[in-house]
This record gives C-alpha cells, sequence and structure tokens, in this order.
C-alpha cells in the first residue's frame, strides 16, 4: 500500500483518482487549501507554505488543483489568477518533494492546450514543441515549475490532459442538457480537432504512471482516436437519439466567449498519446462511441 497526496482533490478528476486509488488500496492524504481535517494537509500556496513533516511518510504526491479555466470571460485578473494558480502551487509542491528525505514521486496535471489553438489536422506527441496563445505560455510556465524537484533527482512526470468526458462535470455536462432538448450542432466550422479522453482512463493513466517508477517526463492523456466536432456532435446526438442541427456560429462564441473561445472551443489539436501507449497503457474507451456510452452509463 502506497500513501499518496493529492491537491485538487475535490475536483472533477481528483474525487475519480481518490476513490481509484482508495479501491486499490492506497492511502490518500487531501492537500487543502482550508482548514484541515483528519487525512488533508493543509498548504498555502500564495505564502509558500506546506506542513513537511505530515508529508514525510508520502510515497507520491499528485498536483491537480489549478483556477478553472473554463467557468467564465478571461479578463486580465483571470488570466493572472489561471496562471497563478497553477505555477506557484506546483512550485510549492515540487520544493516539498525535493526537501523531503523519503523524495516521494512528484505527478503533476498539465493540459494539451500546451501545443497551442491553431495545429490544424497535424498529428502532436509529446515531443511536439509548445505553441502560441494565453493557454499554451500557461502550460510551459506550469511544467517549469516543477524544476527544483527535476533537480533534485525527484521523479517527476507531467500528464497533459485533453477534454475530459463525464456526465457530471465539464464540456460534456454542459452539452447534455443541451442536445437531448434536441438543440445540439457543430461549433464554428466543425473541422477543428478535439482531444478527448474519457474521465476513467484519466484516473487510470495515473494511476499506471504512478505504479511504475520508470516512467517520467511528459505524457498525453487523450484516447488514441480524436475527432472533429463534427464528429463528435453526431456521436453525442446519435448516443442520445437526437438530431444535431443547431450548430454555433463561431463568431457568436468570439462575441460571448472573447479569446477563451479561439483557445478552447475553436481550437483544433489532433493529439496522440504516443508514449502512454509506448508504455504498455491500454485505454479502455479508445473510440468516442465507447467514451460518450461510458460517460452516460455514469450519468
Amino acid at each position: 500500500m502506497s500513501t499518496i497526496a493529492i491537491s485538487g482533490s475535490s475536483g472533477l478528476v481528483g474525487t475519480a483518482l481518490s476513490n481509484h486509488l482508495v479501491s486499490g488500496g492506497h492511502r490518500v492524504v487531501r492537500l487543502v487549501r482550508g482548514q484541515a481535517r483528519p487525512g488533508e494537509v493543509t498548504y498555502d500556496a500564495a505564502r509558500g507554505e506546506i506542513d513537511l513533516r505530515a508529508l514525510e511518510e508520502v510515497d507520491a504526491i499528485v498536483h491537480l488543483a489549478g483556477e478553472s479555466v473554463a467557468s467564465g470571460r478571461w479578463t486580465d485578473e483571470r488570466k493572472r489568477r489561471i496562471e497563478e494558480s497553477r505555477v506557484a502551487s506546483t512550485a510549492l509542491l515540487a520544493r516539498t518533494a525535493a526537501q523531503l528525505d523519503k523524495r516521494p514521486a512528484l505527478v503533476c496535471a498539465s493540459a494539451i492546450g500546451l501545443y497551442g489553438p491553431d495545429c490544424g489536422d497535424r498529428w502532436l506527441d509529446e515531443s511536439s514543441p509548445a505553441g502560441g496563445g494565453f493557454l499554451a505560455g500557461v502550460c510551459v510556465a506550469w511544467e517549469a515549475a516543477a524544476e527544483p524537484a527535476r533537480e533534485a533527482g525527484v521523479r517527476t512526470a507531467h500528464l497533459r490532459i485533453g477534454v475530459v468526458l463525464a456526465s457530471e462535470g465539464g464540456a460534456l455536462a454542459k452539452l447534455l442538457p443541451v442536445f437531448r432538448l434536441g438543440g445540439g450542432g457543430k461549433v464554428g466550422p466543425g473541422t477543428q480537432y478535439m482531444s478527448w479522453v474519457a474521465k476513467d482512463d484519466v484516473t487510470r493513466a495515473f494511476g499506471y504512471v504512478l505504479d511504475r517508477p520508470e516512467l517520467s517526463g511528459a505524457f498525453n492523456v487523450v484516447a488514441p482516436q480524436p475527432v472533429t466536432n463534427a464528429e463528435f456532435t453526431r456521436a453525442l446526438a446519435g448516443a442520445l437519439s437526437r438530431p444535431a442541427i443547431v450548430p454555433v456560429p463561431a463568431f457568436a462564441l468570439r462575441v460571448a466567449l472573447g479569446q477563451m473561445a479561439d483557445e478552447t472551443v475553436l481550437a483544433s489539436q489532433r493529439v496522440r498519446p504516443k508514449r502512454l501507449l509506448e508504455a504498455g497503457f491500454t485505454f479502455s474507451h479508445p473510440d468516442i462511441t465507447s467514451g460518450i456510452a461510458a460517460s452516460l452509463r455514469a450519468a
């Protein structure tokens, strides 16, 4: 049995991962920003404070916490919070891992936004360079913040997550009510690629990397079969037995969301999980039909 500390344990991925690890016989210690209860440890990224003694027996630290990217228009203040919430907390946990005698592994969330929004239909893998735009810059700084851990010899991994399919949260949860009413349709041109992943494959990928001490560096956590937005729209509508004939024009999204539209729903990223596949990981839901079906079954 391993002891694993998790930040962001109350989020969509964090809740699922905590349950997955506990069911596998591991002990989970939750890193929280408020008052700690039993089984929790308080940390304050802004002040650079954390209880080192409470983490002395931890085998790994999983870092998932960060300000939501998709909860509102990107004002300058929101962009600052999005970046600082990731960079400062990663830097603190990297320094913490480097200082602990036991040297726990550090497994951090990242995002495929690192590759930039304008990738068209070309394939991307972990060796592809970072792109331009706000999210790419955030991801680069986010991963770089773990450098103190790497320099100290801590095994460090960055799991670059795609669009997570889950009926209880994220993009799919927002789309389901619209599609169930028959109001769904492609977004913008519909030709932009969406690199998605089922929620349980995300949790399994984190567990897979945690369990294998030889794995470090960047890993794309996306299903091996990305789809265009139009293909996703048809698959979701088909799963719900509803039409998908109400398109959302790109200009309307840009008016409503500004820069966020171009870097999220209108972005095209055709990403391959090359390093996970090379490491022997098998996706339970490799295609969009099975991914959507699994998400709907969990509803």
